[in-house]
């Protein structure tokens, strides 16, 4: 009768394959390379920390999106990372406060020219499929009217400030454009969300430290559909 060759040379691998006594058993009841032994175990949820680092954006965390904020409207569907309800809580405050001013928009777009029929354009329509009201100069400034006139009164006229950061835009605001003078503006009022798309906290530093203080949010880890609806939760009232 065939004897175990288990103490000698284990059952891992092709060991059981080898051995005279459980090779045929081996042979029903194993798949592939694995051995008898395998087991499959789901992978756990991205931690904030492993996301980020994949994206390329901004270190540290620790958190799975598994918080939801104060603000968030019971439609919302998206989770949110302790950090972000951390991040966006004083933004959250300011536009509280705001609240009974009337006649104010929930956003103004902050965003490069060069953006301004592309991502700038895919967020604005986002943003207004889930009824946030935007200002966005493609649409908000007439032909003829003053253009930084105008954006003051955006500015003066909106509860909260969204900067969209891309490529397009660091070479702006390296340049002194007009988006480098919104910037100023949002960033004085302390009431500004920076949404990284396709760049990276590391390269907004290099270019406006101040900024990339300002932790927000990246399409680098939501896709920029849940970006807008996040953006949507922040500024119900």
């Amino acid at each position: 009768m065939a004897r175990c060759t288990a103490p000698v040379r284990g059952h891992t691998g092709g060991g059981a394959a080898n051995c005279p006594a459980c090779s045929s058993r081996w042979g029903r009841t194993n798949y592939g390379s694995y051995g008898s032994d395998y087991s499959y175990s789901p992978p756990s949820p991205p931690s904030e920390s492993s996301s980020r680092g994949r994206g390329g954006s901004r270190g540290g965390g620790g958190s799975s999106k598994t918080a939801k904020p104060r603000w968030a409207r019971a439609s919302s569907a998206v989770w949110y990372t302790s950090s972000e309800v951390q991040e966006l809580e004083p933004v959250r405050s300011q536009i509280e406060k705001r609240a009974t001013v009337p006649d104010l928009r929930d956003v103004f777009l902050c965003h490069a020219w060069d953006d301004r029929q592309g991502v700038a354009k895919e967020l604005h329509d986002l943003l207004e499929a889930r009824g946030v009201k935007v200002w966005f100069s493609e649409k908000d400034i007439a032909l003829g009217e003053p253009f930084l006139r105008e954006i003051d009164r955006g500015l003066a006229k909106s509860r909260v400030g969204i900067v969209l950061v891309t490529p397009n835009f660091l070479k702006r605001i390296r340049g002194h454009s007009i988006a480098d003078k919104e910037l100023s503006v949002l960033l004085h009022g302390g009431k500004l969300v920076p949404i990284i798309h396709r760049t990276t906290f590391e390269e907004l530093n290099d270019e406006s430290p101040m900024l990339a203080s300002r932790n927000g949010l990246s399409t680098a880890e939501d896709s920029m559909a849940d970006v807008a609806t996040k953006v949507a939760d922040l500024v119900a009232i």
